[in-house]
């Protein structure tokens, strides 16, 4: 007899993205297989938005995409606390970034100014799966640059001096509110949670051009209305226990296994996204890798909320969604 789909881990195909900053680490370091022939800086592992979707892989429910399981399959899927959710779509998009070159340095714009840009607001946190040494983030301003200043650096073409930069290790994670300023440098690996949004605007990029040979759009205006002049030197954030982001959009855990300790991923009745950031990982019959995503549906059995490894230690991020 055939276990129902919502009752096993869902399991997506990601949803590719060629990038000017991108490159091929998803394939060398997780065993992807990529389209040829180009770079890539982006996998959406979960993303339900008009354009994209991606669709289930695994069991009977093959095809479906999240944006169905969303909207026929909310309760089962998601939990009873999620029937009446406003969203029409679901209301996160979770990422691997792979950044070989910097990425622009952007801002989302907060919800209080969105809507007048005809934009979508946007909070997100990155965790470092992988970094190269001496790879940078940056955050915020230095210390002492003003409104002012930053709008100079704009006019002279050249804002890079006045950027906030880190230099993160393997493991770090950091919350990045709508209004922040940032850019992930190049040599960097990261797992991305984020509001469903895909708005960006970007205010300098390295005065490089796009995969087209020609100088990407920049959004000065819509960058000065959105950027957080009084986020000055922002540091990489420290856990408070399991728990690495609790906001109004989304929830991260890190948990870790052994032989001897398994995890529940999630209580009963909600979903959980699983990320497996080390060791191997076994929910029910499935087994998974690092760099792999799943989902855990609300209907679950213990068998597979109940997370094991057979490593000497393995790591999870566990994402859930507030009530």
């Amino acid at each position: 007899m055939e276990r129902s789909p919502w009752t096993e881990p869902i399991v997506f195909a990601p949803v590719y993205k060629e990038k000017v900053w991108g490159g091929r680490s998803l394939e060398s370091v997780y065993g992807r297989q990529l389209p040829n022939g180009t770079n890539y800086g982006e996998a959406w592992e979960l993303v339900d938005r008009e354009n994209e979707h991606v669709t289930i892989q695994n069991g009977s429910a093959a095809g479906k995409t999240l944006h169905d399981l969303w909207s026929d399959q909310r309760t089962t899927v998601f939990g009873p606390a999620f029937t009446n959710h406003p969203s029409e779509r679901f209301p996160l998009l979770v990422k691997i970034l792979d950044a070989r070159d910097d990425l622009s340095i952007q801002v989302h714009p907060p919800a209080s100014v969105a809507s007048s840009l005809q934009g979508e607001p946007k909070t997100e946190m990155w965790y470092i799966a992988h970094a190269e040494p001496g790879a940078k983030l940056y955050v915020g301003l230095k210390a002492g640059v003003t409104r002012e200043d930053f709008q100079a650096g704009i006019d002279r073409g050249d804002t890079r001096d006045q950027v906030h930069a880190i230099t993160p290790e393997k493991g770090d994670f950091i919350f990045i509110p709508s209004g922040r300023l940032h850019a992930i440098g190049a040599g960097l690996l990261i797992y991305e949670i984020q509001q469903n949004s895909d708005t960006t605007y970007r205010v300098f990029d390295w005065n490089r051009p796009g995969t087209d040979g020609k100088p990407r759009d920049l959004h000065v205006s819509e960058s000065l209305q959105c950027i957080d002049f009084e986020d000055i030197e922002p540091q990489m954030d420290t856990p408070q226990g399991d728990t690495l982001v609790d906001c109004e959009y989304f929830q991260v855990l890190r948990r870790t296994l052994s032989p001897t300790q398994p995890i529940a991923a999630t209580p009963q009745d909600q979903a959980a996204i699983v990320t497996v950031v080390a060791g191997t990982v076994t929910s029910g019959h499935h087994r998974f890798k690092p760099g792999d995503f799943f989902l855990i549906p609300a209907l679950a059995t213990d068998e597979v909320r109940n997370l094991v490894t057979q490593d000497e230690e393995a790591e999870v991020l566990l994402t859930w969604l507030p009530f």
